[in-house]
C-alpha cells in the first residue's frame, strides 16, 4: 500500500484546538503555543511514517519485519522520552502527572511481556535442535538407513509435539502424524519439557490477561486533558497505544503461555498514525485466522516453516520402504535441504532478535527512571 494512503492531518479536536485556546491570549504565549504544537506534531508524524514504512516493507510476521517493528518502537520512545524531558516542569501538574503515571504503570506490564518472548525465543531454540538431529541423521552425504530414519522419526514426533499450542496438547495422542505414543508417561515427561525450559514469568502468568490490562481505560484523551496539558497528553495517549500494538505483535508471533489476540484496540481516524496502525492490525488478525495457523503456538513466519517443512519429512519417512528407491532417495534429499534453510534462518536471526527484545526491555525500565526522578 503506498504511503500516501495513510497520510491525514491530527485533526482539530486536539492540538490545533488547544493552539486556538492559546492564541486567544497574549501574542507571546501564541508563538510559545506554535513551538509546542509544532514539536507535538513532530512526533505524531514520525509515528506515522514509521508505521508506514512498515506496512511496505519486508514480510509481514517475519523475524526481520518485527525487528524493524521494535526499531520504530526504540524511535518513537526516544522521541517521547525528550518531549518529557523538555516539558517535565508540566508533568508534574495535573492532569499530565496522572496521565504520565498511567502510562509507566502500563509499561511494566510491557516489561513481562517481554520476559515471556524471550522464554519463547528459548523454546524456538529448543526445536532448532531437534531439527539439527533431523539433519544430521539424514545427512546428504551419506546413505541413509533404517537406523537413521528412526532417528530422524523420534527428532520429528518431538518437535510437532512441542509446537503445538498449549490448548492443543491432548490432539497429539489422536493425530497420525505424530505416529503412535507408546507410552502416555514419556509423552506427558516430553510436554513438560517443552513447557518447563526455566521460565522467568510464572505458570500462571497469562499473555492473554497482560494484553487485556495493557488495553484496560486507554482512552482517546479529553479535549479539556488536552487543553489543561498544553497538548502533552496526546503523545501520552500515542506512546501507550504504540506499546499495547508492539506488545500484542509480539505475543501473536511467539509461544508464551495463554496466547490471546483478544485485545479491543482500536485508534480514532484523526490520528495520523492511526491508519497504518489499524491497517497492520488487520492484517495480522486475518492471519490468525487462517486454517493453517489457527492452533499454532505463533504467527511468526519462522515458525510457520519450520511446522510445514518438519510435517512434510514426517509423512515422507512414513512412507518410506525398504529397500529405498532412488526416487524416494532424492526426495529425502530435497526435503532435508528445505529443513536446512529454515534452520539456518533461525540460527541467524534469533540471536540479533533477542538482543533487540532485550534493549526494548531496557530502554523502557530506562525512561520510567528517568522520568519518575525528574517528577521527584
Amino acid at each position: 500500500m503506498p504511503a500516501t494512503d495513510f497520510q491525514g492531518t491530527f485533526g482539530r479536536s486536539f492540538l490545533s484546538f488547544r493552539r486556538d485556546q492559546v492564541d486567544s491570549n497574549t501574542p507571546a504565549a501564541g508563538s510559545s503555543s506554535h513551538s509546542m504544537e509544532a514539536e507535538l506534531d513532530s512526533f505524531q508524524r514520525q509515528v506515522a511514517e514509521k508505521f508506514t514504512d512498515l506496512n511496505a516493507s519486508g514480510e509481514l510476521l517475519s523475524l526481520e519485519w518485527i525487528g524493524k517493528l521494535l526499531d520504530s518502537f526504540l524511535c518513537c520512545q526516544e522521541e517521547f522520552r525528550a518531549i518529557v524531558f523538555n516539558h517535565r516542569s508540566q508533568i508534574s501538574t495535573s492532569p499530565m502527572n496522572r496521565l504520565i503515571s498511567e502510562y509507566f504503570e502500563r509499561s511494566i506490564k510491557a516489561l513481562d511481556v517481554c520476559n515471556a518472548i524471550r522464554d519463547g525465543i528459548e523454546q524456538i531454540r529448543q526445536w532448532q535442535k531437534l531439527s539439527d538431529i533431523v539433519i544430521s541423521a539424514l545427512d546428504s552425504r551419506r546413505t541413509v538407513g533404517e537406523g537413521q530414519l528412526r532417528r530422524a522419526k523420534k527428532a520429528l514426533v518431538d518437535l510437532a509435539i512441542g509446537m503445538l499450542d498449549e490448548k492443543e496438547t491432548s490432539l497429539a495422542h489422536r493425530n497420525r502424524s505424530f505416529g503412535r505414543v507408546k507410552d502416555s508417561h514419556s509423552h506427558h515427561r516430553s510436554m513438560g519439557h517443552f513447557r518447563s525450559l526455566s521460565w522467568s514469568v510464572s505458570r500462571s502468568w497469562s499473555a492473554s490477561k497482560q494484553l487485556q490490562a495493557l488495553a484496560s481505560n486507554l482512552n482517546t484523551p479529553r479535549q479539556n486533558d488536552v487543553v489543561a496539558s498544553n497538548g502533552l497528553a496526546v503523545p501520552v495517549y500515542t506512546m501507550a497505544s504504540v506499546l499495547l500494538f508492539v506488545m500484542w505483535v509480539l505475543v501473536a508471533a511467539f509461544p508464551c503461555q495463554d496466547r490471546g489476540l483478544q485485545v479491543n484496540f482500536f485508534v480514532p481516524r484523526q490520528f495520523q498514525w492511526a491508519a497504518p496502525v489499524m491497517s497492520l492490525h488487520d492484517k495480522i488478525v486475518e492471519e490468525s485466522k487462517r486454517r493453517d495457523r489457527k492452533n499454532c503456538c505463533g504467527l511468526l513466519k519462522e515458525i510457520g516453516r519450520i511446522e510445514k517443512s518438519s510435517r512434510v519429512m514426517n509423512e515422507l519417512i512414513d512412507s518410506i520402504h525398504f529397500p529405498m528407491s532412488e526416487e524416494k532417495e532424492i526426495e529425502v534429499k530435497q526435503r532435508v535441504e528445505e529443513l536446512v534453510e529454515v534452520h539456518e534462518a533461525l540460527k541467524n536471526g534469533l540471536d540479533p532478535f533477542e538482543r533487540k527484545v532485550r534493549e526494548v526491555f531496557h530502554r523502557i525500565v530506562r525512561s520510567r527512571t528517568e522520568n519518575l526522578d525528574s517528577l521527584c
